[in-house]
């Protein structure tokens, strides 16, 4: 597997060795003894997410203040444009932005650490979402921002108008939400 960080530093780009011919493909999506060698990160996954969504819809950007989630997110039918900003207000990239491409062949898998919020937009007809997760899911705990603050000025792929749930329209502007130390 390849690692590359991403310009925040800690949010990192995982290239699996992918094993292709006439009939199709092969690799390992995850293998906890390389994920942890490659990164040289030690962390324990307690859950898997598998979500399912229609073109132009955004999900997020999403968090738990407190249970914290690390993420390794991928694509595995369609194609998102994928986000994450960092909270962490000790942080010289706090406020700061990564956004991606995940889709269904470049097998490309995101590492998001705690401390910062996600979300991601379909491009694709539909797209198929997993993910990873260092905590457990936590509603009582989970916070959002708003997809568009200005202050953080995502860079959003839209051809629409965004689907967005009645939660994620409730999200905050930077300047008010909770954040990490």
């Amino acid at each position: 597997m390849k690692v590359t960080p991403t310009s925040i530093p800690s949010v990192l780009i995982i290239e699996p060795k992918v094993f292709g011919d006439t009939r199709g493909f092969f690799f390992e999506s995850f293998n906890q003894r390389d994920f942890n060698q490659a990164t040289g990160l030690d962390v324990n996954f307690v859950q898997d997410n598998h979500s399912r969504s229609s073109k132009g819809v955004l999900r997020g950007l999403h968090y738990q203040i407190q249970q914290p989630q690390g993420k390794l997110v991928r694509v595995v039918r369609g194609s998102i444009f994928d986000v994450t900003v960092d909270l962490r207000k000790s942080s010289p990239t706090f406020g700061q932005w990564v956004g991606m491409e995940l889709n269904e062949d470049n097998h490309c898998q995101l590492w998001i650490p705690p401390g910062f919020a996600h979300g991601f937009y379909v491009l694709s007809d539909s797209a198929d979402f997993l993910y990873k997760t260092t905590d457990y899911y936590a509603p009582e705990f989970e916070c959002s921002l708003i997809w568009n603050d200005p202050t953080i000025g995502i860079e959003w792929p839209l051809n629409t108008q965004p689907i967005i749930s009645a939660k994620d329209v409730q999200g905050k502007k930077l300047a008010d939400a909770e954040v990490f130390a």
